[in-house]
C-alpha cells in the first residue's frame, strides 16, 4: 500500500495523507542550524548540538507518537484547524506534504481557506524560515485569525527535560514589535538568544505556554485558538513559548503570505545589551530583514536549489530503471548528506541527547559524501583524528559543539581506529591530496600533543597488532562494529550500559570481524606509505596483513562460513557447533570483500551459507538463529527478541557488504538482487508493512522470526545510507575512485543492456557510457576515452576540467 508517490522532476516524494504508517520525516539545514520536520509539522530545530543548544522542545516516547512541533492554527469563525492536520486533527478537504532537498511544504485546505506552509533553512542562515500562505479559495470574504506556536527548549536538552526545580524559574522572554525573544539564563553565563519573528504586524502575542494552551488543555485545542484571542502573556518561568496572532481579511481568490523566523544569535561578551537588562537586538534584526519578503525567500529557495543540484551531479545515473534512478541521483546521496551532518544524534529514533558524533559512524558516513563535499570531509577526518589517543585507539563518540570526545561513553571499541584509514583513504583517493597526511592534528584533543595524521594512520594500524589474543585475532574490546556484542560485560545488573561496563577484565576475546576489517583496510595503508616513500614501513605493513589473511582462514573459517568471534572463554560464536547464532552476517560480507579466501573457494562457500541460511525476502538478517535467552557471555545482542535489532534483524548497514562481497566474485544478479530488497524505492508498494519512509533507508527491518517481518525502525541516521551508496555507486555500477585514476569495473546483472554514469572526478566531468552487448556481469573488454583506448580499466585524472566521453565495452 503507498502513500504518496515520487515526484523525480521536482526531486520531492509528495505525501497524499497525514495518516502514514509511521511519522514521515525530512531535514532542514546544511550547515550550522538545522531541523526536523515530519509530514504533519512535528519535529524540532537547533543550533550545532542537538543536545547542548536546542531550540525548540519535542517529547519523544509521547502520545500521540509525533507531538509537538512549529505549528500554525487557522481559527476561522469558531472553527480552528491546522494545515499539517496534527495536532488538532479536523478533517481537511485537501491535504499535502512535499518533502524536498532542504526543505518542506505542507498544504492544507478546510472551509474554502487554504494555507501552505514551507518550511526550510536558508545557506549561511542561523534560522528556519517559514513561509505561510493564506487563500481564500470560496466565493464570499473571509476574515480569519493565524496563530503561530512554537516551544522554546532552555537550550541543554538533558537538563531541560529533567531539572524542574530549576527550570520551571529561568524562563524569560523579551517581546518588540512583531518579535519574540527567548532569552532564558542570558542574564549569566550564555550568550545566545532564539527569536521568533513575523513580518507583519500581529494583533496579539503568548509567550506563556500554560496561558496559550490552559492548564487543562492540549494543542489539539489551545485556549487562545479555541477563543480566537492571543492573550498577550509575558513569560516569567515556567515554560516559555513563542506565539503570534494575526488577524488576515481575504476577498475570494485573494492570496497572503506572511514569514515566519526562528532564529539564534550568539553575542560578543561585551556587546550582549543594549540597555540594563534589554538585550542587544541588532543581530537579529538584520537576520529578521534579510527575508522580510516573498522575493527573498524564492531567492533563497532557489539557491538552495542550486546548492543541491550541484551536489548531486557529481554523480548521476541513466538506466532503464527508475527506482535506481531516483534513488543513486537523489535520495541516497541526500541522505548521506544528513547523515553526514547529523551522524547518529538527532531522528524520529534519537533523542539528540543520547549520542554525539560516533568515531566509527563518520568515518563510515564519509564514504558516502566525499564526492560531494570533500573539503568539508577534509574537516571532518581532522576533527576525528583528534579525539583519538596516543596508543591509536579513539573516543567512540564525540560531541559537535566542542569536538572533545564524550566520556561518559569512553573508548575501547576496537574496531574504531581501523574507520579512520578506511575514511582518510577515501578522501585522498576522490580528491589526490596527499596534504592532508602532514597535518598536524592533537591527541585527545590536546592541542600540546600533536602528530602528523599519517603518524595517527599509523598508530590506528598497529593499535589492532598490539593488541592481538590468543589465536592472533584482534582483541574485541568493549565491542566491534556490533556495538551489542559485548563479550567482556558479563552484566546481571538492570540498566548497567552493556557497552561501557566490563566486569570481567581480559584480553581473551577476539573478532574476526575486525580481522576482515583490518585486511580491508590494509592495502590503503600499505600503498600511503609507499606514495610517501616508506618502503620498509610498507613492507612490514603488508607482512602484518599477510599474517591476519592467513590467521583468519585457520582460526576464522568453520568449513562453510567464517566465525563471528571467541568469547572471554575462548569458545566460539558464530560456529555450527553453537546451538543458537551459528552464522553471522557480518563477517561473511567484510572478509570476502578484503579477499580473504577467495582464492580458495571459502569466500564463495560463506557466500553461500549466507544466501541459504540468512537470506528472507525483506533482506538478510543478521545471524540465525536467533538467540531465544539471555546469553550473560554474550551481552546486548541477546537481550532483544528474536528478530529484532541485532538478534537475527534485518540489519540494513551491513546487507551492502554481502553485496559488495558479491561483486569480488562476480556475482552480480545475486548483487543486485540484495540491492533491490532493502533500497527504499523498490519498497514503497509495501509502505504499509515497512512503516518507515520510502525515500531513505531505515538501520533496522524485523527479520523472518519476528512478529512483525519486515516492520522498519530507525530511518534516516545510519550507516547504511553510505555503504548502500558505495555498493550500488562503486562496486555494482563500478565507478570506483583509487588513488592513481577513476577505475572502471562493473558487476551488473546479466539481463542489462548497459547504462550511462556521468562522474565529476578531480574537476573532470567524465560521460561513462557502458555497453554490455555479451550480457556478463562483470568484466571490461574495452575502454576508450575521448576516442582513444587506454590500458587497464583506470582512467588516469586528465585534470583540465573538461567534460570527457568514456565509452566501456563489457565482456
Amino acid at each position: 500500500m503507498k502513500f504518496g508517490k515520487f515526484d523525480d522532476q521536482r526531486k520531492e516524494y509528495v505525501i497524499n495523507t497525514p495518516k502514514t504508517p509511521y511519522p514521515w520525516i525530512n531535514y532542514l539545514g546544511n550547515e550550522e542550524f538545522f531541523g526536523l520536520i515530519s509530514n504533519t509539522a512535528g519535529g524540532y530545530t537547533f543550533y550545532r548540538d542537538a543536545r547542548l543548544r536546542r531550540i525548540t522542545r519535542y517529547r519523544y516516547n509521547n502520545i500521540p507518537i509525533d507531538t509537538g512541533g512549529r505549528y500554525y492554527y487557522l481559527y476561522d469563525n469558531g472553527d480552528f484547524w491546522t494545515p499539517g492536520w496534527m495536532p488538532v486533527k479536523r478533517e481537511l478537504d485537501f491535504y499535502e506534504c512535499r518533502h524536498g532537498l532542504g526543505y518542506t511544504s505542507i498544504t492544507g485546505e478546510r472551509n474554502g481557506i487554504s494555507v501552505t506552509q514551507l518550511a526550510f533553512i536558508p545557506l549561511g542562515y542561523q534560522g528556519e524560515v517559514h513561509r505561510l500562505t493564506v487563500k481564500n479559495t470560496g466565493s464570499e470574504t473571509k476574515t480569519v485569525s493565524l496563530f503561530s506556536f512554537a516551544e522554546f527548549c532552555l537550550w541543554n536538552a538533558q537538563d531541560d527535560m529533567t531539572n524542574f526545580q530549576r527550570n520551571l524559574s529561568t524562563g524569560e522572554v523579551e517581546v518588540q514589535d512583531s518579535v519574540i525573544y527567548h532569552k532564558t539564563e542570558y542574564r549569566e553565563r550564555r550568550n545566545h538568544y532564539a527569536f521568533y519573528s513575523v513580518n507583519r504586524r500581529i494583533d496579539g502575542f503568548d509567550t506563556d505556554r500554560e496561558s496559550f494552551v490552559g492548564l487543562y488543555n492540549g494543542l489539539h485545542e489551545p485556549q487562545a485558538v479555541v477563543s480566537g484571542k492571543a492573550t498577550n502573556s509575558v513569560a516569567s518561568g515556567w515554560s516559555p513559548i513563542g506565539s503570534h496572532e494575526v488577524k488576515l481579511t481575504l476577498a475570494p481568490g485573494e492570496e497572503q503570505s506572511l514569514i515566519f523566523i526562528l532564529g539564534y544569535v550568539e553575542n560578543e561578551e561585551d556587546d550582549k545589551w543594549e540597555a540594563p537588562g534589554i538585550i542587544n537586538k541588532k543581530r537579529a534584526l538584520a537576520m529578521i530583514e534579510q527575508f522580510a519578503t516573498d522575493e527573498d525567500v524564492e531567492r533563497a529557495m532557489q539557491e538552495l536549489a542550486s546548492y543541491w543540484d550541484g551536489l548531486l551531479s557529481k554523480y548521476q545515473i541513466q538506466s532503464d530503471d527508475d527506482k535506481l534512478n531516483r534513488m543513486v541521483n537523489i535520495w541516497n546521496p541526500y541522505q548521506c548528506m544528513v547523515t553526514f551532518n547529523m551522524s547518529r544524534s538527532a531522528s524520529y529514533f534519537e533523542s539528540g541527547i543520547g549520542r554525539g558524533m560516533g568515531f566509527r559512524d563518520s568515518n563510515q558516513d564519509l564514504l558516502g559524501f566525499v564526492h560531494q563535499i570533500p573539503e568539508r570531509a577534509r574537516e571532518r577526518i581532522l576533527d576525528i583524528a583528534a579525539t583519538q589517543f596516543e596508543d591509536g585507539s579513539a573516543y567512540h563518540q564525540y560531541q559537535p559543539l566542542t569536538k572533545k570526545g564524550n566520556n561518559e561513553i569512553g573508548s575501547g571499541f576496537n574496531d574504531d581506529p581501523l574507520w579512520l584509514i578506511l575514511g582518510t583513504s577515501a578522501y585522498i583517493k576522490e580528491t589526490g591530496d596527499m596534504s592532508i597526511l602532514d597535518e598536524q592534528v592533537p591527541f585527545d584533543s590536546n592541542p600540546d600533543n600533536t602528530a602528523t595524521l599519517f603518524e595517527h594512520l599509523k598508530r590506528s594500524y598497529y593499535h589492532v597488532i598490539n593488541n592481538l589474543g590468543p589465536h592472533g585475532l584482534p582483541l574485541i574490546g568493549r565491542a566491534d562494529w556490533n556495538d551489542c556484542l559485548n563479550l567482556n560485560c558479563f552484566s546481571k545488573e538492570p540498566g548497567e550500559s552493556f557497552q561501557t561496563t566490563a566486569n570481567i577484565e581480559g584480553r581473551v576475546a577476539e573478532s574476526v570481524f575486525i580481522a576482515g576489517l583490518f585486511v580491508f583496510v590494509a592495502p590503503d595503508y600499505v600503498k600511503l606509505c609507499r606514495l610517501r616513500g616508506l618502503e620498509e614501513e610498507a613492507a612490514e605493513a603488508e607482512a602484518h596483513m599477510e599474517a591476519m589473511r592467513k590467521t583468519t582462514i585457520e582460526h576464522g573459517f568453520d568449513g562453510d562460513w567464517f566465525l563471528r568471534a571467541y568469547d572471554h572463554y575462548g569458545e566460539k560464536i558464530g560456529s555450527k557447533e553453537n546451538e543458537e547464532g551459528q552464522i553471522f552476517i557480518e563477517p561473511q560480507g567484510i572478509c570476502v570483500m578484503a579477499g580473504i579466501g577467495v582464492e580458495e573457494g571459502l569466500a564463495q562457500k560463506a557466500m553461500t551459507s549466507v544466501e541459504e541460511r540468512l537470506d528472507t525476502k525483506y533482506g538478510i538478517v543478521l545471524q540465525q538463529p536467533p538467540y531465544s535467552k539471555y546469553y550473560l557471555n554474550l551481552g546486548e545482542i541477546s537481550s532483544y527478541p528474536p528478530g529484532y535489532k541485532e538478534n537475527a534483524g534485518i540489519f540494513c548497514h551491513n546487507n551492502p557488504w554481502i553485496m559488495i562481497a558479491e561483486t569480488v566474485l562476480g556475482n552480480g544478479d545475486r548483487a543486485f538482487e540484495v540491492y533491490s530488497k532493502i533500497a527504499p524505492a523498490y519498497l514503497e508498494d509495501i509502505s504499509d508493512i515497512h512503516r518507515t519512509e520510502p525515500y531513505v533507508y531505515s538501520q533496522m527491518i524485523a527479520g523472518k522470526d519476528a512478529v512483525n517481518h519486515g516492520e522498519a525502525k530507525n530511518s534516516w541516521l545510519t550507516g547504511t545510507a553510505a555503504w548502500n551508496y558505495v555498493a550500488i555507486t562503486q562496486a555494482i555500477l563500478g565507478i570506483q575512485p583509487e588513488f592513481d585514476g577513476l577505475k572502471i569495473d562493473p558487476c551488473i546483472p546479466t539481463s542489462w543492456n548497459g547504462l550511462s554514469v556521468t562522474r565529476v572526478f578531480r574537476g573532470d566531468t567524465f560521460e561513462i557510457s557502458i555497453k554490455n552487448p555479451s550480457h556478463v556481469s562483470k568484466g571490461v573488454k574495452s575502454i576508450t576515452v575521448d576516442g582513444r583506448a587506454i590500458e587497464g580499466n583506470i582512467i588516469a585524472p586528465i585534470g583540465d576540467g573538461r567534460t570527457h566521453q568514456v565509452e566501456v565495452v563489457l565482456g
